[in-house]
């Protein structure tokens, strides 16, 4: 099991930037795979971005792609969301996951590791 925490949630007025970033411990080679999922109030839970071990592969949600990056330090085993250009509507909690392998990695219920979530509020 991989134990993961976010940080760098916060408020911000939209058009305005955030970093999110995640650390992971334990068993981190059973998270090869780190993504970044959001629940807003009353929604399901949603894909954000993805990134594989080696970086390679970054997919992203439509409704972020061109405003948020995702980047990983395997060496620091972290995971980091670069959010810009931020809408009211990217209002959620905000929450890390990991998973072996790269199947299935939009689908947050394919995911065994997460970590608490982080509140990304962005004011209007």
């Amino acid at each position: 099991q991989v134990q993961l925490v976010e940080s760098g949630g916060g408020l911000v007025q939209a058009g305005g930037s955030l970093r999110l970033s995640c650390a992971a411990s334990g068993r981190t080679n059973s998270g090869s795979v780190l993504g970044w999922f959001r629940q807003a109030p009353g929604k399901e839970r949603e894909f954000v971005a993805a990134i594989s071990w080696n970086g390679g592969s970054k997919p992203y949600a439509d409704s972020v792609k061109g405003r948020f990056t995702i980047s990983r330090d395997n060496a620091k085993n972290t995971v980091d969301l670069q959010m810009n250009s931020l809408k009211p509507e990217d209002t959620a909690v905000y929450y890390c996951a990991a998973k072996s392998l790269w199947m299935w990695v939009t689908d947050p219920t394919r995911y065994n590791s997460w970590g608490q979530g982080t509140q990304v509020t962005v004011s209007s």
